[in-house]
């Protein structure tokens, strides 16, 4: 059995603002019991096939994208400036300030997983394509042996 465990928040984006769940809204801490298991991890899924998932975040001035679960390899790339605020299952809360083109990638190792939110705290809208890797990455070639030219990997 794999023991479940959050993210060491060190990899994480951003400044702490807050720690303890006191701080946060009735209605943040009601979403977070909630949706603690929600594996949409944006605002709209654009596509999937077997290996792969790609959601797009798009969030005007004040919205948020509620609570939710990464537990897959993933990536995502900011379509343009803006700050957010995200409350981390932990407690603590994080400000982020992301420039157009940043890009994050997170590996996550057996039971590891990042609970959060995102909210748009800045004045411009915030937009972001994230990409999940749905199944473990397969060596396709022996890395002792040169890759012919044109070989695909």
């Amino acid at each position: 059995m794999i023991t479940e465990r959050p993210v060491d928040s060190s990899r994480l984006s951003g400044v702490v603002s807050a720690t303890g769940f006191e701080s946060w809204p009735d209605a943040v801490r009601a979403d977070f019991a909630n949706n603690s298991r929600n594996a949409d991890v944006g605002s709209k899924l654009l596509s999937r096939n077997t290996r792969v998932r790609v959601w797009s975040i798009d969030l005007e001035p004040g919205e948020r994208l509620g609570a939710h679960r990464h537990t897959l390899d993933y990536f995502w790339t900011a379509l343009g400036a803006g700050r957010s605020l995200q409350h981390i299952g932990d407690g603590s809360t994080r400000l982020v300030t992301y420039t157009k083109g940043e890009t994050r990638h997170f590996n996550f190792g057996p039971g590891e997983y990042l609970l959060h939110d995102l909210e748009n705290i800045g004045g411009t809208p915030l937009a972001f394509v994230t990409v999940e890797f749905l199944r473990p990455y397969v060596q396709l070639h022996d890395v002792t042996r040169p890759i012919p030219t044109g070989e695909l990997l």
